[in-house]
C-alpha cells in the first residue's frame, strides 16, 4: 500500500545493518582517525619494506670485519738515523719494529744493542706492515714507536724546587711552535739548573719525537709542563713569589745587569718570529734584551733561551 511504511523493502539498509541516512547512526570510533600514514619501508607488504629486511638480514649474516688496533697518542720514529738517534736520547721506546729482510749494518747493529740493554720488545714484521703502521713514512726498514709525553703540572715545577731547596727557576716558551726550539731549551734548562719549562697546550710546539731528540736525552731528566692559558700561570707563578722576565730585543734591562737572577725567577722566552705576545709581555716584571752587535737583529728561541740561561746561572 502507497506510504506504508512497515511493508517489505520500504527501508534500505546497508550491508552492515547501519541506516544510510545521516552519520549519527554509525560508531564513533569508525569515524576518528587512524594518525599519520606510516612510511613506506615500514608497513608490511610494501616493496620498500620487503627490500629493507632482505638488507637487514644480509648484514646480520655478514660477518663483521675486525678492526686494526689503532695507535692512540703514540708517535712513530721511521728510518735507521732517527731510530738510533731516539735511543741514544733514553726516549722511551716501547718496541722498535724492524721490517724482514732488511739488511743488517752498523745502525741496526747499534739500535738492537740498545734494544737488548733496556730491555725494549723487538719485533719482526713484513714491509707491507711496517708501510701501513708508519703511515707511509721512508722507514728504511726500521722504526721506532714512543708513547705520548706526560706532561707534567705547572705546580711540580715550583715543588721539585723546593725539594731541591734551590729558589725556582722556570723556563716559559710564549708559542714557540718549532719542536727542535723546545728541544734545545729543554737541553739548555737542564744544562744550567732550571726545575723545569712550561709550554702553551694550544698553537705551540709538544714534546714531539723531534723534540726529545734535540733535547739529547735532558727530556728523560727535565719536567715540561703544559698551561692552559700562559699568561694567567705567570700570574699564578708571580703569586707564589716569583719575579717574570721576558727576552725581547727592546728590553728596558740588559742580561748583564738582570739583578733578579739570584731570586725565583720565570724567564719568558717568545716565539721565533713574532717575539713575546702583548699580553704576556705585559704581565713580565721586567723584559731584558741580550746585548748584541748591530748586524744582528736577533735569536732564534732555542739560542736565546741558552744565553739567558748562562748568564742567569753564573749570578747564581
Amino acid at each position: 500500500m502507497s506510504g506504508n511504511s512497515n511493508r517489505r523493502g520500504a527501508v534500505r539498509r546497508s550491508g552492515k545493518g547501519n541506516p544510510t541516512a545521516g552519520s549519527g547512526g554509525r560508531v564513533r570510533r569508525g569515524l576518528e582517525g587512524k594518525g599519520p600514514t606510516p612510511k613506506a619501508k615500514d608497513r608490511e607488504g610494501h616493496v620498500s619494506y620487503k627490500r629493507r629486511k632482505k638488507a637487514e638480514s644480509a648484514t646480520a649474516k655478514q660477518p663483521r670485519r675486525k678492526q686494526a688496533p689503532k695507535g692512540g697518542d703514540s708517535e712513530w720514529v721511521a728510518g735507521r738515523n732517527s731510530v738510533v738517534e731516539a735511543l741514544r736520547a733514553e726516549m722511551p721506546v716501547t718496541a722498535v719494529y724492524v721490517a724482514e729482510g732488511t739488511e743488517r749494518d752498523g745502525r741496526l747493529r747499534e739500535a738492537f744493542s740498545i734494544v737488548a740493554d733496556r730491555g725494549v720488545s723487538l719485533l719482526e714484521v713484513t714491509r707491507a706492515e711496517l708501510d701501513r703502521l708508519t703511515a707511509g713514512a721512508v722507514h728504511q726498514g726500521l722504526a721506532a714507536r714512543v708513547p705520548a709525553y706526560e706532561y707534567a703540572h705547572p705546580d711540580d715545577l715550583l715543588d721539585r724546587a723546593a725539594e731541591a731547596g734551590e729558589p725556582p727557576l722556570i723556563v716559559a716558551l710564549d708559542s714557540v711552535t718549532d719542536p727542535r726550539n723546545l728541544g734545545a731549551v729543554v737541553r739548555s734548562a737542564a744544562g744550567f739548573g732550571a726545575h723545569g719549562v712550561v709550554v702553551p697546550a694550544r698553537r705551540a710546539a709538544g714534546m714531539t719525537a723531534s723534540a726529545w731528540k734535540t733535547s739529547a736525552g735532558a727530556a728523560a731528566r727535565l719536567p715540561v709542563a703544559q698551561a692552559t692559558n700562559l699568561t694567567r700561570q705567570l700570574k699564578e707563578y708571580q703569586e707564589a713569589g716569583c719575579m717574570v722576565v721576558g727576552l725581547a730585543a727592546d728590553g728596558e734591562v740588559s742580561l748583564p745587569d738582570l739583578d733578579l737572577a739570584d731570586g725565583p725567577l720565570v724567564v719568558v722566552v717568545g716565539s721565533e718570529g713574532g717575539g713575546l705576545s702583548r699580553l704576556v709581555a705585559a704581565t713580565c716584571d721586567q723584559l731584558v734584551s741580550i746585548p748584541m752587535a748591530s748586524g744582528l737583529e736577533s735569536l732564534n728561541a732555542g739560542v736565546a733561551a741558552s744565553v739567558a740561561l748562562y748568564a742567569i746561572a753564573q749570578k747564581r
